[in-house]
């Protein structure tokens, strides 16, 4: 199958949820809404498990009840960072769950409005890119046969590791050598993709488990690259964050979320093996059950609340003119809270 087959479907997909979203927006964006109604996006893969649990287990309501209001929590899926920030403009959603580079790229854009910020962190995972092309062993060794996905060019986290690695590579004057070879695809399509073998889509830089069931499901499958390894240590890519006018409108049912978050981290840490089944049972993931143990259990995970190690890639958005305004630290985009108080 072409490669233009993955990228149709891709683009297809992402312009029909973002119009969805931005239609639902157009009637809802104007419209204060009292506290109690909580709008969650979310993405595809592990490292949304967090969210997984609490909406398995009602967390989000249960601490609700403690803050004295009964809430209601709609939820959507969605691909990509740039489909998410489109719906959190519209006001579609409350909460958005992407990765830091589509945070950042709002915050940049948003100071002085809306003043986007960071609730809090999915968690660490180490992002791999794999390609099932044998000759390529490094970043170095892609050409104009590669493709590599990710789920937005130029916005989602993969596509900023990318850059920064590219940088460290050739120089910040590079540092969008490898964009050119980049193609926005879901991770499930572009996971299959990478996993058949045959189309022009000969690398995926994704997130687990898709990153895993490619290794397994291809023996020319490696990893060309670990973001862990670009950035410097373990660190968070995908997280939450919402609007300055959201948290102050809504305190009790944002509190309610944190707390929400803070207690389904604590569940998996404690409960990797009931957190494999709860998100098989929750995503209805075809997936090998010991497989998605073996990636909870990685060492290289931790499920914590509290951003960590975010701040190599603003400064280098920042460096590159990705992002206009230059963060003095973490704590400039991201919310100031009790439990999120030792991130970096």
């Amino acid at each position: 199958m072409p490669l233009f087959s993955f990228a149709n479907t891709a683009n297809t997909f992402a312009r029909r949820a973002t119009l969805a979203v931005l239609t639902a927006g157009l009637a809802l964006s104007g419209a204060a809404h009292a506290e109690g109604r909580l709008r969650i996006a979310e993405q595809f893969g592990v490292v949304y498990l967090l969210l997984n649990v609490a909406r398995d287990q009602q967390l989000i309501e249960k601490h609700g009840k403690q803050q004295g209001v009964d809430i209601k929590v709609e939820w959507t899926q969605l691909s990509g960072g740039a489909a998410v920030n489109d719906a959190l403009l519209s006001g579609s959603i409350d909460i958005a769950g992407a990765g830091v580079g589509p945070l950042l790229t709002l915050w940049d854009r948003t100071r002085g409005r809306q003043n986007v910020k960071g609730v809090a962190s999915l968690g660490n995972y180490p992002y791999y890119l794999v390609s099932n092309n044998p000759k390529v062993k490094s970043i170095a060794d892609f050409t104009e046969k590669d493709r590599i996905a990710l789920p937005a060019v130029g916005v989602s986290v993969q596509s900023r590791v990318l850059q920064l690695a590219a940088a460290k590579q050739w120089g910040d004057k590079e540092f969008n050598r490898l964009d050119k070879w980049t193609v926005a695809v879901p991770h499930p399509d572009a996971a299959a993709a990478v996993i058949a073998g045959g189309t022009e889509i000969t690398a995926h830089f994704g997130n687990p488990p898709f990153q895993e069931q490619e290794l397994a499901g291809n023996p020319n499958a490696h990893i060309v690259l670990n973001s862990y390894d670009v950035l410097g240590g373990p660190s968070s890519a995908t997280v939450l964050y919402a609007t300055e006018k959201f948290r102050n409108d809504n305190p009790k049912t944002y509190r309610a979320f944190v707390d929400a978050l803070a207690e389904a981290a604590q569940f998996a840490s404690k409960n990797p093996e009931a957190a494999a089944d709860l998100y098989i049972r929750v995503n209805q993931a075809k997936i090998d059950r010991a497989l998605l143990v073996k990636v909870l259990k990685n060492p290289q995970v931790q499920f914590k609340v509290a951003p960590q190690n975010t701040y190599p890639l603003a400064e280098f958005m920042h460096r590159v003119g990705a992002i206009k305004n230059q963060p003095k630290s973490w704590q400039d985009y991201f919310f100031q809270d009790p439990v999120t108080a030792q991130g970096s």
